[in-house]
């Protein structure tokens, strides 16, 4: 176990405050730590403890976000549990901890296709960082990997749930590969460094509630206690609604708001780790780092359409893994009449969550909704995640209405172009398919989104992008943004393995520029 965390005054001038905890702020302040700096990580939530989570969906409602977003556009975002977090480790609390790597032509598309956006590095750039994670942290899969073979997994998959096992089924009736997926979970005991042991997945169920055992490797349990072990300081409660500036132009503290009480934190450089909306946010309400007019704009998702079909048998949705089996066959389909391309993986899911997600999809009200209920148990799913094209009018605005810290509530316009609705389609019409070869019945198309990316892009043109291709803003020299919000494109991956990766690839280019 780690030693008891240092603490700082207000008053002493440390190298770095990190803003924010989750997948882009936590491995850089456990870097940063491991390498001597003086690092204070300012958290908006509370510290969580383990031993308390429950699978009960209304109780894990705590691990959510749920400062009010104003989603706009003809395809606005539920927010929430869908996509944020708070409390000490971020997001990583409750994800689903799905962690396929890009697909290396996902860092081109605009080469490859003229569409989109290229990254400023490729794959083979990032891929030392993402081993370095998948190392640290633990992740399980299969050796080898169908679409990878040189690739390799520390730990076994976990077992396959119904769904899983139905989706390979249907797999195979169509031709296509399947495998179990990349998970951030570990299949055997481990002694994780400085946070002591970690059980064996047991197959609950839950994780997006909190993981109780400590199997799924988020940052609480990984990045969090080498950052505090190395003598970084987690301040929780802490609210970051401001800058302080010196006269060159630099920041030198951070305004934040903990119990009601404004305080600040000297500093010699600033980590924005706050995600997609909340860093976009920040920086529009403190007018920094956009002389380039882009922060919040080129907001994306993952297009994360969702089938679901009734079974025979019963499938109960809530045991197991939920998403274990992935096909990467759909990252570059041979039919595709759009760029880019999808995965599809297995679902299963907690009972509130399908039900609000039927009566969202579903017209069927009164007791045709009621019916449809009760075949909950019965039921499983296929979920895509899909390639989004940055467009300049999908954005992050400040509102007019203000929220309880006196900050402007943000707003999200979010519309689907021509190349989200035909990939949406095409997913729609292959999952469709999948499930009707293996016998299912009153098949439902759920419509959503998942994930937020983009708003503070990275690059190499000022005028274009908000900071460099290590993360470091043009406008301001000691201010970097480490989290999803300098994605230049979605990809097709979920984002938390790219995430933590960039983030300690950012924080390997703060110490050689002398932060």
């Amino acid at each position: 176990m780690s030693p008891e965390m240092q603490h700082f005054s207000c008053h002493d001038e440390v190298d770095t405050v990190v803003i924010g905890t989750g997948a882009g702020g936590a491995p850089l302040t456990a870097e940063l730590a491991r390498y001597g700096r003086r690092v204070v990580a300012l958290e908006a939530g509370p510290v969580f403890d383990a031993k308390n989570y429950t699978p009960d969906e209304i109780g894990a409602g705590a691990l959510y976000w749920s400062h009010e977003r104003l989603s706009g556009g003809e395809n606005p975002q539920a927010f929430g549990g869908n996509n944020s977090g708070t409390g000490l480790g971020g997001s990583l609390l409750h994800y689903g901890a799905f962690v396929p790597r890009m697909d290396p032509r996902d860092f081109h598309l605009k080469t490859e296709t003229g569409q989109g956006e290229d990254w400023p590095f490729d794959y083979k750039a990032l891929l030392p960082y993402i081993e370095r994670v998948e190392e640290f942290i633990g992740v399980s899969g299969p050796n080898p990997y169908p679409w990878d073979e040189k690739r390799r997994y520390a730990y076994p998959p976990p077992a396959r749930n119904s769904a899983a096992q139905k989706m390979r089924e249907a797999c195979d009736h169509l031709g296509l590969r399947s495998s179990d997926g990349p998970v951030a979970l570990i299949t055997r005991g481990r002694d994780q460094p400085y946070y002591g042991q970690r059980d064996a997945c047991v197959n609950c169920g839950a994780c997006h509630q909190g993981c109780r055992n400590s199997a799924k490797s988020g940052a609480d349990n990984t990045w969090l206690p080498a950052a505090r072990a190395h003598g970084a300081e987690l301040r929780t409660g802490c609210m970051v609604t401001g800058f302080e500036r010196d006269t060159q132009g630099r920041i030198s503290a951070v305004l934040y708001v903990k119990q009601g009480r404004e305080e600040r934190q000297k500093c010699r450089s600033v980590v924005i780790s706050a995600g997609a909306v909340e860093t976009a946010r920040l920086l529009l309400h403190t007018g920094l780092s956009n002389s380039s007019g882009q922060v919040g704009r080129n907001y994306m998702t993952h297009i994360s359409t969702q089938v679901w079909g009734v079974f025979d048998e019963e499938t109960y949705p809530n045991k197991g893994y939920p998403s274990l089996t992935i096909t990467e066959d759909m990252v570059r389909p041979k039919d595709a009449d759009f760029a880019g391309g999808y995965l599809l993986q297995s679902l299963g899911m907690m009972p509130i969550t399908w039900s609000v997600g039927l009566a969202r999809a579903d017209r069927r009200r009164g007791d045709a909704l009621s019916r449809a209920l009760r075949h909950y148990n019965k039921s499983a799913g296929i979920g895509m995640h899909g390639e989004t094209l940055p467009r300049d009018e999908n954005r992050v605005t400040l509102s007019d209405e203000r929220d309880d810290f006196g900050l402007p509530k943000p707003r999200i316009d979010y519309t689907y172009g021509p190349n989200e609705n035909a990939m949406d389609r095409h997913a729609t019409r292959l999952m469709t398919r999948l499930w009707e070869s293996v016998g299912a019945q009153d098949i439902r198309v759920f419509s959503r989104a998942a994930h937020m990316i983009g708003t503070c892009r990275m690059g190499h043109d000022t005028g274009t992008s908000v900071v460099n291709p290590q993360g470091r803003s043009f406008d301001i020299e000691n201010l970097w943004i480490s989290d999803h919000s300098t994605f230049p494109s979605a990809g097709a991956a979920n984002p938390a393995l790219t995430i933590m990766a960039l983030s300690l690839r950012t924080a390997e280019a703060m110490m050689k520029a002398g932060y």
